[in-house]
C-alpha cells in the first residue's frame, strides 16, 4: 500500500508536460522522421483499448491498410504542412494525421476530425500485412 501511494505521489508531482511528452508523445514527426520510423514495417493500431487496424508501410510512400478483416486498401502518403496525409485507392479526399512518438510507440491524431480519439501503436512487425485475395470464396 505504501509503495502504491508513493508511486501515485511521484506521478502526480511530475510536471504535466513531462508526463505528456513521455507517454502521450513529443513533437510532431515530419515526413523524414515518419518515413524512417515506419518504412518496411507493419504497425497495428488500437483505439480506446481495442485493435482498430493495421498498416503496412511500403517503399516510396506506398501503404496498405486493413481493419484486420483481411480486406486491404492500397494507397500513398505525403506530407502536407505538419501533417502526414493518406489517399487510398478509390478515394479523393486525403485523410490527414499528425504523428508523434512517446514511450508507448507511435501516436496518430486524426486532423480531419480533431476531436476524435487518437490511435496508438500496439504492435510492430516486419511481416507483410495479411490481405485476402480479390473475390475469395465467390
Amino acid at each position: 500500500m505504501l509503495l502504491r501511494t508513493l508511486a501515485i505521489f511521484a506521478l502526480a508531482s511530475l510536471p504535466h508536460h513531462a508526463f505528456a511528452t513521455d507517454v502521450l508523445g513529443g513533437e510532431t514527426l515530419g515526413a523524414e522522421s515518419f518515413s524512417s520510423y515506419v518504412t518496411g514495417k507493419t504497425l497495428t493500431y488500437s483505439k480506446n483499448g481495442q485493435v482498430f487496424g493495421a498498416e503496412e508501410y511500403l517503399p516510396d510512400n506506398h501503404v496498405r491498410w486493413s481493419f484486420n478483416d483481411g480486406q486491404c486498401q492500397d494507397g500513398i502518403w505525403f506530407a502536407q504542412n505538419d501533417q502526414i496525409c493518406f489517399i487510398y485507392d478509390g478515394q479523393t479526399v486525403p485523410q490527414c494525421w499528425s504523428f508523434s512518438v512517446g514511450s508507448i510507440g507511435l501516436i496518430a491524431h486524426y486532423e480531419n476530425a480533431p476531436t476524435s480519439d487518437d490511435l496508438y501503436e500496439t504492435a510492430r512487425s516486419s511481416a507483410p500485412l495479411y490481405c485476402k485475395g480479390p473475390d475469395v470464396g465467390v
